[in-house]
């Protein structure tokens, strides 16, 4: 298994995938009509989504992952050559780690779920997913959801070892998401030596900064966790000259968002002269199928010597997506905090052969 693994892993990751994902795309299509006799699909967002066992009324697990990237540092590039110029990835293997972009961040993960997807015999229908644009809000998830694609369970392979304990691979069943928000306050312009003749729009965004300060920020129990959400202010613009009554003033707020409640923003709103915007909201998600989390653990612990947990992770994924429109989602995967996006990163091999066992164990279980 382990030159299998890395042989695709290697691969996969030397493909570029951080501005155009349509190669590692026709790599993964092409791997997947050739290795299994699979239905494989690639859908005109460039989706790739393989089905193989039972059809009709069975249910139906995903194996889920991305292939697009976030863009490479110079170090992880071919010869040090201008990502903008779609030079091949460089990929590195030392001390038992496979190094480049995308080996945590998923393209590992993705290896693992080929093979196990491949290899398995499963107890009902099983698909992959391999989706785009996650790195930009779950471009592809969402596309692929709104065109008929709704697994009943899934495992979704972004990291989740090294939470419980190190090298630990465990079951996540819980995220958080995020919101993030542009709040426009609007005044009036006026000669700063006129004060009263205008109406200050900064004055008024400090005012929904008080307001803003002042919200309850929620939190949820999960997995003997504490998820706990969080919302802050993090730029503001406005003003023209220092001899003028600003007229508009803006601020962005980052809002990290738990399952089932959020912070009501909204509010700002009832003070004259604002406006709350929407830019991006990536939803949490929170496992709801016991049996389910249970199998995955099951399946997880028989693949490693540590005891695994279910945990939860800080940060969104392509999980939420599935979560909000009634997939039954945990996160199981190779990468370890602190590895996705950095100029270092990197992958454990044996944590990756232990993925694929796990994803093989858990569709020749599941359904029970």
């Amino acid at each position: 298994m382990e030159s299998q693994i890395v042989d695709l892993t290697r691969a996969l990751v030397g493909i570029p995938s951080h501005d155009d994902e349509t190669d590692a795309g026709t790599h993964v299509e092409d791997w997947l009509r050739r290795e299994t006799d699979a239905a494989v699909t690639r859908d005109d967002a460039g989706n790739v989504i393989a089905r193989r066992g039972a059809h009709g009324n069975a249910e139906t697990l995903a194996l889920v992952g991305h292939h697009d990237v976030v863009e490479p540092a110079p170090t992880q590039l071919v010869d040090g050559a201008d990502p903008k110029r779609g030079a091949a990835y460089a990929i590195e293997e030392r001390d038992g780690r496979l190094y480049g972009r995308g080996t945590a961040d998923m393209k590992g993960a993705l290896a693992a779920a080929m093979l196990a997807f491949r290899e398995a015999d499963p107890a009902g229908e099983l698909v992959f997913a391999s989706f785009v644009g996650e790195e930009v809000g779950g471009i592809g998830a969402r596309h692929a959801l709104e065109n008929g694609f709704g697994p009943d369970v899934a495992v979704v392979g972004e990291g989740s070892t090294g939470y419980s304990s190190p090298a630990v691979t465990d079951v996540a069943v819980a995220h958080k998401g995020r919101r993030g928000s542009t709040i426009v306050a609007r005044g009036s312009a006026a000669h700063a030596s006129e004060v009263d003749a205008g109406e200050n729009a900064i004055y008024r965004a400090t005012d929904a900064i008080s307001l803003i300060r002042d919200l309850e920020v929620p939190s949820v129990d999960v997995a003997g966790e504490t998820i706990d959400g969080s919302l802050v202010v993090t730029e503001i613009d406005g003003g023209t000259a220092m001899n003028v009554v600003p007229d508009r003033c803006e601020m962005t707020v980052d809002e990290r968002t738990v399952p089932g409640t959020r912070a009501p923003i909204e509010r700002v709103e009832s003070v004259e002269g604002l406006e709350w915007i929407v830019d991006q909201d990536l939803p949490p998600m929170r496992c709801d199928d016991d049996a389910f989390a249970a199998t995955v653990l099951e399946a997880a612990d028989g693949t490693q010597s540590g005891t695994p947990e279910l945990v939860t992770k800080p940060h969104a994924t392509d999980a939420g997506w599935l979560s909000q429109s009634g997939t039954e989602c945990v996160i199981c995967g190779p990468a370890e905090p602190g590895q996705a996006h950095t100029p270092d990163e990197s992958v454990s091999i044996e944590v990756l052969e232990r993925c694929s066992e796990t994803y093989r164990r858990v569709a020749e279980r599941w359904p029970r």
